[in-house]
């Protein structure tokens, strides 16, 4: 968010807000609240880890009272810019920090039913109030919080920043995505209930298509405040309606004393969201994982906290995308069994129980056979000279084909042809079907050498050999 006010203004960013929302709510409607969910654990891990360290990163300074006029908002440049006024360290707010991080995990072994961070925001508030210990306040820092509702305006809207918005809206759009089903999976797994994805991108589209009315900057569904919520106790959504009317409640009525609230309390709160946000404990798992997923993991993780979060959204899922079809495609199949196969078999081939003549050979394709699986087709028919006169290709097992799937299939019809060999394409299912029918390679084969299961394919080829010569065939048929 402070990068696209730095690039682009307030009006910028109000813009981008409403684009995110847009995009929300169309994810939303069209059912991608569940894709989302398909993205690796790597690249959420990745996400989560660097975000957690960019937001500990922010509060160094007021954690440790530095006297830094100007800090730099990229990552690098901001810890040197901290490591170089080190010398500034006030131990005053060093003391507040840490008594509100004690406070904070230690209150849980009091009650459970009153958060920790509520009672350290008021007990260091109130101690440096009353002991005058010289720290920042929000007062001394912003002038304190502005009280009664905002007021409805329309932003300014600007056409020129519609494109270069794009990825920015984009990355707050991902970002809100995996942040709020990320808060909706760890409530889930807290209390047992059950979300509904697309709901919640569709509501939280409504919510960042409405804010920018109001000068609101993007929300999300936030895991270190969902998971406080639960442990403290909370069963159903009206818990977080008595959280948004309780903030409602301390902006138009307790905004006034907002303005006491130290900032080493607040770094210090943040540094421990930042602590439970993490999920430090998942990076074990990670790196039991493979190869790729480690280098899934590390390129989010570093480029979330060394480069732009919109990097590393667009190549935290180019990774994921090439992950996935490395993975499907690993899962896919082609064999072949040739004329020389036939020969070293003694003239003849069993497949399914099936006799297969030596004048038929047969190639199988098993799972999906999609863009990332086509070269395993060209490995093995490269050389069409050692199939028989009639190639039988067996479908059954194939689960799914795309347009580049397409296409290899009808490259291989031609070069089949232009050997002076015959295809026989045989058992493929509802996807593949449709997809085939529509294609150029009916119109290669012919339509009647698309057959609906190996037994049909066998009796084409006998036709087309010359009748039913085969003993073999005779005995299967």
């Amino acid at each position: 968010v402070p990068g696209i006010v730095a690039k682009f203004g307030v009006s910028g960013l109000l813009m981008c807000t409403a684009m995110a929302g847009a995009m929300l709510l169309l994810m939303g409607l069209t059912g991608l609240g569940t894709a989302v969910r398909y993205i690796p654990r790597s690249v959420t891990i990745g996400f989560t880890n660097g975000i957690a360290v960019l937001i500990a990163s922010t509060q160094i300074k007021d954690f440790f009272g530095l006297a830094v006029d100007d800090v730099p908002s990229e990552f690098a440049p901001r810890m040197l810019a901290l490591a170089r006024s080190a010398a500034t360290v006030s131990w005053p707010a060093v003391a507040v920090s840490l008594a509100t991080a004690a406070v904070i995990l230690l209150w849980p072994r009091v009650t459970k039913k009153l958060p920790g961070m509520i009672v350290a925001l008021f007990a260091t508030t109130l101690a440096c109030a009353l002991v005058g210990i010289n720290v920042g306040t929000i007062g001394s820092k912003f002038g304190g919080i502005p009280t009664g509702l905002p007021a409805f305006a329309l932003p300014e809207f600007r056409a020129d920043l519609i494109l270069p918005l794009l990825p920015s809206a984009f990355t707050v759009a991902m970002l809100a995505a995996i942040e709020s089903l990320l808060s909706a999976v760890v409530a889930d797994n807290m209390s047992g209930d059950r979300h509904k994805p697309d709901v919640e991108l569709v509501s939280q589209g409504i919510a960042n298509l409405v804010v920018p009315f109001f000068g609101g900057i993007p929300a999300t569904g936030a895991i270190a405040r969902t998971a406080t919520n639960i442990r403290s106790g909370a069963t159903s959504p009206i818990a977080g309606i008595v959280h948004s009317l309780t903030l409602l409640v301390i902006v138009i009525a307790a905004a006034p004393l907002a303005k006491y609230i130290p900032l080493p309390t607040l770094a210090a709160i943040l540094m421990v969201v930042a602590y439970r946000m993490g999920e430090w404990h998942a990076i074990p798992s990670i790196l039991r994982l493979s190869g790729a997923d480690r280098l899934v993991w590390a390129a989010t993780f570093g480029l979330t906290v060394f480069a732009d979060l919109t990097v590393a959204v667009g190549i935290g899922m180019v990774l994921a995308a090439l992950l996935y079809i490395h993975r499907v495609s690993e899962t896919t199949t082609v064999t072949a069994i040739t004329d020389d196969d036939l020969h070293d078999s003694g003239g003849a081939a069993v497949l399914t129980d099936k006799y297969i003549p030596a004048y038929v050979s047969v190639v199988r394709i098993r799972g999906p056979f999609l863009f990332g699986a086509t070269e395993k087709l060209e490995h093995a028919t490269g050389d069409v000279t050692k199939f028989a006169e009639i190639v039988v290709l067996k479908l059954t097992h194939m689960t799914a084909i795309d347009g580049t799937g397409i296409h290899a299939l009808e490259s291989l019809a031609i070069r089949i042809k232009e050997s002076r060999r015959t295809l026989i394409v045989c058992g493929a299912q509802t996807q593949p079907a449709e997809l085939i029918r529509r294609s150029k390679l009916v119109k290669f084969i012919g339509r009647q050498n698309l057959q609906p299961h190996l037994d049909a394919a066998l009796e084409r080829a006998a036709i087309i050999h010359g009748g039913f010569d085969d003993p073999h065939f005779r005995a299967s048929a």
